[in-house]
């Protein structure tokens, strides 16, 4: 059940609800190299987001630097392998939208620009060797004594915030997945593409609302979740959704 909110109105379930009007409006984010030239608003919105975002991830790197001191230790000293954990993740769709729209870029449509996202390390080392991508479970044996606290409270997403410094995610926007997944899901979920065009987010709107992905009916409630989020996107909105996180962190809602 969602935790803070009621479910948005439109149904994650219908995909003619969401393929009729693409949810990137002028109120949404895009980027500054993508095909179509920005307007003097939407340059101006894309600028304050940027500056909005570079700024508070500075400030909480400062703030909590004792704090990923303290957390890469426990890492380090309580499991084998590396402090942080590397890993490729879908972005931002620079395309324009609309079925007309081509990307000339790729040879393989991944459904954005590929980034390496930054975490602090929760499982075992190669523990998708026999597995491969698969989503994490509850009481899942590959993840460390100390990588289910950080997993509980959220703490593993704090090096997101170097992301967030290289301009390659936002605090809040949608979550970003690993390619093999996203092309997965967008096999059985219409609208899951559309979620790529707003930027990446450590946190937001589906996560203050919405426990891990435990099935596709999961994602299909956070998808939902993302595409009202993009369809009001806003500072004020980001500023809202990043308070409404500290409780949700703080309390462990939603976390295992």
């Amino acid at each position: 059940m969602p935790l803070n909110e009621a479910p948005p109105s439109r149904s994650a379930h219908s995909s003619h609800a969401h393929t009729a009007t693409d949810p990137w409006s002028d109120a949404g984010e895009r980027s500054l190299d993508a095909e179509s030239p920005l307007t003097a608003a939407q340059r101006r919105r894309y600028l304050a987001t940027r500056a909005l975002n570079f700024v508070l991830a500075v400030l909480a790197l400062l703030a909590l630097l004792p704090v990923f001191v303290l957390l890469a230790l426990l890492v380090k000293l309580t499991s084998r392998g590396p402090v942080f954990y590397l890993q490729e993740r879908v972005g931002l769709d620079r395309r324009g939208p609309g079925p007309d729209a081509q990307n000339h870029r790729r040879v393989t449509d991944l459904g954005g620009r590929p980034f390496t996202i930054y975490k602090f390390r929760t499982m075992h080392v190669d523990a998708e060797r026999h597995s491969g991508a698969v989503w994490a479970a509850q009481a899942d044996p590959r993840v460390t004594s100390v990588g289910r606290v950080l997993r509980q409270y959220r703490l593993d997403e704090l090096p997101q915030l170097l992301n967030v410094l290289k301009g390659e995610m936002n605090i809040v926007g949608p979550r970003p997945e690993r390619p093999t997944i996203f092309a997965e899901l967008r096999s059985h979920i219409a609208e899951y593409p559309l979620r790529q065009r707003a930027k990446p987010g450590i946190t937001g709107l589906a996560q203050i609302n919405h426990h891990y992905d435990r099935s596709l009916d999961d994602v299909r409630t956070k998808v939902s979740y993302d595409l009202e989020y993009i369809r009001r996107q806003s500072l004020r909105e980001d500023l809202r959704i990043m308070l409404k996180t500290i409780p949700v962190i703080l309390l462990r809602r939603g976390g295992w």
